[in-house]
């Protein structure tokens, strides 16, 4: 067969998204007759989509030194640029500057040439954003790459730059104009404007920062759709464990945690065969449902496999030490993670470092986290964010012995928290809803929150917050008999029924004297007069039907 037979398959295999034939047919080209530049560009592509990301930059690396022979340099800074980002990606961060300064230097070779800059702003914004966390300066240089991709019809520059722009006013607290922007990045990938890599990481980036801005309808959606573009490509890789990563989070928040695990178990698959962005997801998700069912060894393992990715793990490592009973260590994990955190992920930890603080008696700090939370809430009203915003603050509001006000604020939560299917927060509100209807005396509806929460932690598998439930049940019974001991509850109970010290001794099977006994000390433990007016608290109490 020929070169030109074989390099006509492999670029139609190409278009066909068939990455693997793609691979076989051009390598097949290039052992007979060395491929032009834009060829070996369209195997570079294919490889790095099939996972096999090392060959993908030798074959970028050929590729460049191809559009340089050529005196293609617009070709050469665009390979050069894209050598830059991939070893970015991997944490290779001195051969990522290098590439980029090659693509620098090669721009300067003809400045009037006002193309060639558009792709070398790319990776200096991502520096700056990401490396100098300078997400001002980033914002600026977005812009410019997206204002040169949109004037010389650069579908992938335009795109990337939207992306990079919106992902920049997210974290700098515009999130209507980030997502706006995003969006926009998202529609031209649909439209097959983008080519095939920087399509994957627009879908994956968009999906990342819909999460990232609580935006949990437009992580659904933009999920959805990049589930169907994975299909559409049956051998690929790279990408396609971070679709399975996105996944998971969304099955978690629905309360299907063993789907949920299957996803993030394909997706560490998908990781170990070449999708090496898809880490981080694929082993925190599913160290939040191992956290939440109570495995917590299990689920240590997996945050620290997560942070391998660069990462950190919070707020779940933070709130694993907490479900372990080590408070200050929670706390000081916490406040550290939130103390270096971009604004963005800080928002992330609010919540976690509210729970925390309650739990380590700092109820100024959690106040101070809910309310700091509660402001970003009131700028961006989404039903995930109002949601959470509620649910932290009454949880706060409970431990400043303000029932009736953390009651209110718990009831809007359980309503946004159905609205969004998430059984698992609406039973965390519902079990602090109980808190408060004890706080205020309100047996019946403890007993109705305690339940309800409790009927949805079993199905779900949580044991810690069963765990927690039993716990503030038991209290709450205690609390109900007040000062009196089990034997002296079942004594009141007899003679609340109407039973005589003699029936009560034979039911019992104590003596009458015995009886006596222990009825003077109810008496006396509650400042009680006769049985008449014992009847009438055993009632007020439920401690009888």
């Amino acid at each position: 067969m020929t070169s030109a037979t074989e390099l006509d398959r492999g670029r139609a295999a190409y278009v066909d998204r068939q990455w693997t034939e793609a691979v076989a047919r051009f390598a097949d080209a290039d052992r007979s007759e060395a491929l032009a530049a834009d060829d070996m560009m369209r195997l570079s592509t294919s490889a790095t989509m099939v996972g096999d990301v090392v060959a993908g930059t030798d074959f970028l690396t050929r590729a460049h030194e191809k559009y340089l022979a050529a005196g293609d340099l617009r070709g050469a800074v665009r390979a050069a640029s894209w050598l830059g980002l991939q070893f970015q990606n991997s944490g290779d961060r001195a051969q990522s500057a290098g590439w980029f300064a090659r693509a620098q230097r090669l721009v300067e070779e003809d400045p009037d040439d006002d193309y060639l800059p558009g792709m070398p702003l790319i990776g200096a914004a991502l520096v700056t954003m990401y490396g100098s966390g300078d997400a001002t300066g980033a914002l600026a240089l977005f812009e410019r790459a997206a204002q040169i991709g949109a004037r010389f019809d650069d579908p992938d520059l335009l795109a990337l730059g939207r992306l990079g722009y919106g992902q920049a006013s997210v974290i700098l607290g515009d999130v209507t104009t980030g997502l706006r922007a995003l969006d926009e990045a998202m529609v031209s990938v649909t439209a097959g404007e983008v080519s095939p890599i920087p399509s994957g990481i627009i879908y994956c980036a968009v999906i990342g920062t819909c999460h990232l801005a609580f935006d949990v309808r437009r992580a659904y959606e933009w999920t959805l759709a990049l589930d169907h573009w994975c299909d559409t490509q049956p051998d690929l890789v790279n990408f396609s464990g971070q679709c399975q990563a996105h996944r998971a989070a969304l099955f978690l928040l629905h309360g299907a945690w063993a789907e949920a695990l299957v996803a993030a178990e394909t997706a560490q698959d998908l990781f170990r065969r070449g999708d090496r962005a898809a880490g981080f997801g694929a082993f925190y998700q599913q160290g939040e449902v191992l956290r939440r069912r109570g495995e917590f060894d299990a689920a240590e393992l997996c945050f620290r496999e997560a942070g391998r990715s660069g990462w950190d793990p919070q707020p779940g490592l933070a709130l694993l030490q907490l479900a372990r009973g080590n408070v200050a260590q929670a706390q000081s994990q916490i406040q550290r993670a939130a103390d270096s955190a971009d604004p963005a992920t800080r928002r992330q930890l609010l919540p976690a470092m509210a729970e925390i603080m309650l739990a380590a008696a700092d109820v100024a700090g959690a106040r101070a986290a809910a309310d700091e939370f509660a402001a970003i809430a009131e700028q961006n009203p989404m039903p995930l964010l109002l949601a959470t915003a509620a649910q932290t603050d009454g949880a706060v509001l409970v431990a400043e012995r303000r029932p009736s006000d953390a009651l209110g604020r718990l009831r809007g939560a359980v309503l946004l928290w159905r609205e969004l299917e998430a059984p698992y927060e609406e039973g965390e509100c519902r079990m602090l809803m109980g808190r408060a209807c004890r706080a205020l005396g309100d047996d019946d509806s403890t007993v109705m929150e305690f339940d309800t929460a409790r009927s949805i932690f079993a199905e779900l598998g949580a044991k810690p917050a069963l765990a927690e439930l039993d716990a503030l049940a038991r209290a709450h019974q205690e609390d109900a008999r007040g000062p009196l001991t089990a034997r002296e509850i079942e004594v009141l109970r007899l003679v609340s029924a109407g039973l005589t010290n003699r029936q009560v001794a034979e039911r019992l099977y104590l003596s009458e004297k015995t009886v006596a006994r222990h009825l003077s000390n109810i008496f006396t433990k509650l400042d009680l007069p006769s049985r008449a007016a014992a009847t009438a608290y055993a009632y007020e109490h439920q401690l009888v039907s």
